[in-house]
């Protein structure tokens, strides 16, 4: 399980972009909140040529909204067969085992582990979940987990996450 040779990183979003809470209006609207955090370690992961996608088992309109202004790659709800849905997209980029990524929080996430090479998860994941990963990051989910992520790939790597930023964007 290598973080070195990542060139695809899919995440799942309940838990790991958010708190893994539902909040509901009155009217039953739900919303979501995002850490500003987690969307600079997207582009971080853009920047070095790494690809990004989203595979969540709900649908919404503000995962969309959001994954649409963050530029990542692929955005794919609604799909609880997540190991099959990064299969899939990896078949489409002809891409290899080692070549992708995942990180997720909770059992529907565990399907990836026969497809990616990498896996990482929150420390607020079932302990099962978490045995699993190959990386633990140290906040919570929804609490910049994912830019602790991005940036653990990117050192990986050989980036310097500062430089990286400082880039021009491509």
């Amino acid at each position: 399980m290598s973080a070195q040779t990542v060139r695809l990183m899919a995440f799942d979003v309940d838990g790991v972009f958010t708190d893994g809470s539902l909040y509901y209006s009155a009217d039953g609207d739900s919303l979501k909140v995002f850490n500003i955090h987690d969307g600079l370690g997207l582009k971080l992961l853009q920047k070095a040529g790494i690809q990004t996608a989203i595979i969540t088992g709900r649908a919404s309109p503000m995962v969309k909204q959001r994954f649409t202004e963050l530029d990542v790659d692929f955005v794919i709800q609604n799909r609880e067969d997540k190991g099959q849905a990064l299969g899939e997209l990896a078949e489409k980029l002809n891409f290899e085992q080692e070549d992708l990524g995942y990180m997720g929080d909770d059992f529907p996430d565990l399907a990836t582990l026969e497809v990616a090479d990498f896996f990482a998860s929150v420390p607020n994941a079932p302990y099962l979940v978490q045995e699993e990963a190959a990386f633990v990051t140290k906040s919570l989910g929804g609490h910049g987990a994912v830019r602790e992520l991005c940036e653990f790939l990117l050192k990986a790597q050989g980036f310097d996450t500062l430089k990286l930023y400082q880039k021009e964007s491509v």
